[in-house]
């Protein structure tokens, strides 16, 4: 196998890691934080946050080493529409992501001392539970957009 092929294989393994992962996480972080149950947010936020540190924060670093080392290899500059649209649109996932995981690391802590002390969540956790959907909608759109250009390297303009 060239390096080119083995940075390919990187690449797409890790954007199936970071996208499945976000993707799993928000789906069960979703759905527990309308289940009612203390216990099960206080399990799927803390599931969420170690996910977060083991999958998506090192896919976080592969994706764009080895995107750019890819394009570099293939003589695509930086600059070609696609994919500078691609950087920007990582860019901008993962200036949402970044203070998702400061809410996910704080709602975990909220629902934990919770769930220790039988009680209910504070308001707060309901605050960030709102923020955490309202940034996580764009960042999935950036992925999902990063995704289709990463595929089929449209032509977009100049």
């Amino acid at each position: 196998m060239n390096t080119y092929l083995l940075l390919k294989t990187l690449h797409i393994v890790s954007s199936v890691l970071l996208v499945g992962t976000g993707l799993g996480s928000a789906f069960y972080m979703f759905f527990a934080n309308r289940s009612g149950s203390v216990a099960a947010q206080a399990v799927v936020t803390r599931l969420v946050v170690r996910a977060d540190w083991w999958f998506t924060t090192p896919c976080i670093f592969i994706q764009p080493a080895t995107g750019i080392a890819m394009a570099h290899m293939a003589g695509w500059p930086l600059s070609t529409p696609w994919l500078a649209l691609s950087l920007g649109l990582y860019a901008l996932a993962g200036a949402c992501w970044l203070p998702v995981v400061w809410l996910q690391v704080r709602m975990a802590a909220m629902a934990a001392q919770a769930h220790r002390q039988a009680g209910a969540l504070p308001a707060l956790y309901l605050a960030y539970q709102r923020r955490w959907e309202t940034l996580g909608y764009p960042a999935f759109l950036a992925m999902a957009g990063t995704y289709f250009l990463m595929v089929n390297k449209p032509a977009l303009w100049g």
